[in-house]
């Protein structure tokens, strides 16, 4: 699920995607005001809120299919994956998507509106979900979770690794709080919450 425009968005394993809004009827809180349809499978994951009011859902059928968040209607479709889109998110005015495939893509938006494939990178398993914060010196990390029970970190832009965190079974969860908190949910059943070590002080020589 995710939220964007006043909008709660949930995707189904019909490959319909259902969109709620606020009630003020007191039995019924959330009105489903519109249902999304383009999938051929299930949607497996969903952003909203970013670059320019649209929404994005990744599915089982290896599309990201890209809707625009006032009409609902599906803009475009984006291809490249060859198995199950498993995470979306945004980074600056990038769309980074994770696949079982064991890739993950950085689309770039054209000046006519359109998504192209602006970098690929590969991993050895494939990637069950992804999330990005920014570390002690302020700069980008991106956190994948994969298929052989560990999260790996890289550095943006670059994808240089920083580090690997490991757990019991595979996460399949990773969420950034406040003050520098990474939550990981594994499929044991555990909550992890890591934190980034303080910046390394400079003494004065």
């Amino acid at each position: 699920m995710t939220v964007g425009n006043n909008t709660l968005f949930a995707g189904g394993e019909d490959g319909v995607i259902s969109a709620w809004r606020g009630s003020s009827d007191a039995n019924s809180p959330f009105k489903l005001v519109a249902s999304l349809r383009g999938h051929a499978k299930s949607v497996v994951c969903l952003t909203a809120g970013c670059l320019d009011k649209r929404l994005f859902s990744g599915s089982m059928d290896h599309s990201i299919m890209v809707w625009d968040l006032d009409t609902f209607e599906c803009k475009m479709t984006l291809n490249g994956h060859t198995d199950t889109v498993t995470s979306l998110i945004s980074w600056g005015n990038f769309l980074l998507s994770s696949s079982l495939d064991c890739t993950i893509k950085v689309w770039a938006e054209s000046e006519e509106k359109t998504f192209h494939v602006a970098y690929s990178h590969n991993v050895e398993n494939g990637i069950v979900a992804h999330n990005w914060m920014t570390d002690a010196g302020d700069k980008s990390i991106l956190f994948c979770a994969c298929r052989d029970n560990s999260v790996r970190l890289y550095e943006l832009p670059s994808f240089s690794e920083r580090g690997r965190l490991f757990a019991r079974q595979e996460v399949r969860s990773i969420e950034k709080g406040p003050g520098g908190l990474i939550f990981t949910g594994d499929g044991t059943g555990l909550l992890t919450v890591s934190k980034w070590s303080e910046k390394p002080k400079v003494e004065a020589a």
